[in-house]
């Protein structure tokens, strides 16, 4: 297995929504059917890439995310293929009726991007920090859920979503964030990927946090703690079977997530762990509240996200075992 560089910041690494920006401009280049919905975001979204390129296929819709979803929908049904893009808090709760119901009621091709996702929003505060949209979203039928760790997984898996047919969920972060994964890694929609191996315990995570999963197995290791770590960017469908042999391996689990405790991929780690094979598990992330204004460094540490608390949640999955 290549060894992955734990601090990975590069000259040339970008924030997630920048390779996104990116990236959709690259595939509509091959592909005509690509059209985007902005709700006023295009330039914190990045769309903006997209709009200055196919100007005749950019659609503004302004401060309206009910009314881009259901353009969004008959842009669908004419055979379009309508990436609606706006923040993660806009396009989960305000339009969560139009997503249900005009898009994924009738699994209809329509790409929808929830940009400054979860705690680390750019110092935004509470009202644009999308707690529960993996939650919101797992619960509507059709929807599939995705949530890059870092640039390079967002360029494998952009044109990967954007050729399967049917309503998709993408999950974006603002900023830059450490590398995990490697230079050839390939994307592959609905499984998982072990980026560590470990004997003693298991760090699951995606996006973001799976970054903080690597700084915290190396304070693991520090104590002669072999940390495996699973970074599991479709969390639906979620891969059960890396998951479910990680666990029996370990015997303990710690899953960490840029989200609420509530509903999201702890949540669904644990339901397939309980139903199969019950181990000792502890999960990181918002503890049923909602955040403020901060830093990213701040919030993480002070609502105990951050790497150390992950550490100090292994320590405490392993006393039980």
């Amino acid at each position: 297995m290549e060894v992955i560089n734990l601090t990975a910041i590069t000259e040339d690494t970008v924030a997630c929504r920048d390779a996104f920006g990116e990236e959709l401009v690259n595939f509509a280049k091959k592909n005509k059917k690509v059209v985007a919905l902005d709700a006023d975001l295009a330039s914190s979204t990045r769309l903006a890439k997209f709009q200055s390129e196919f100007p005749d296929r950019f659609f503004q819709i302004g401060v309206a995310e009910q009314n881009m979803i259901g353009v969004a929908a008959g842009l669908a049904i004419k055979d379009k293929i309508p990436v609606c893009a706006t923040f993660a808090t806009f396009i989960s709760r305000r339009a969560c009726d139009q997503v249900a119901m005009s898009v994924a009621h009738s699994n209809l091709n329509v790409k929808l991007v929830g940009a400054y996702s979860g705690l680390v929003s750019g110092n935004n505060g509470a009202t644009h920090q999308a707690i529960e949209d993996i939650a919101i979203m797992r619960a509507i039928p059709n929807m599939t859920i995705v949530e890059p760790a870092d640039d390079i997984e967002m360029r494998s898996a952009l044109p990967k979503l954007l050729n399967y047919e049917g309503p998709v969920y993408l999950r974006v972060t603002r900023d830059i964030w450490p590398r995990v994964n490697s230079s050839n890694y390939n994307f592959v929609l609905g499984r998982s990927v072990k980026i560590k191996e470990g004997k003693d315990i298991s760090l699951m995570a995606s996006g973001m946090m799976v970054s903080q999963c690597m700084k915290a197995a190396e304070l693991l290791a520090k104590e002669n703690i072999e940390a495996e770590i699973i970074n599991i960017p479709t969390i639906k469908p979620i891969d059960g079977e890396i998951i479910l042999e990680s666990a029996k391996k370990t015997g303990a689990v710690v899953v960490a997530e840029n989200h609420n405790i509530i509903g999201g991929l702890g949540s669904a780690v644990s339901k397939i762990l309980s139903e199969n094979y019950p181990v000792f598990i502890e999960r990181v992330g918002l503890e049923d509240c909602y955040g403020e204004c901060g830093s990213n460094k701040d919030l993480l540490v002070k609502y105990d996200m951050d790497y150390e608390a992950i550490f100090k949640k292994s320590k405490k999955v392993l006393e039980k075992c």
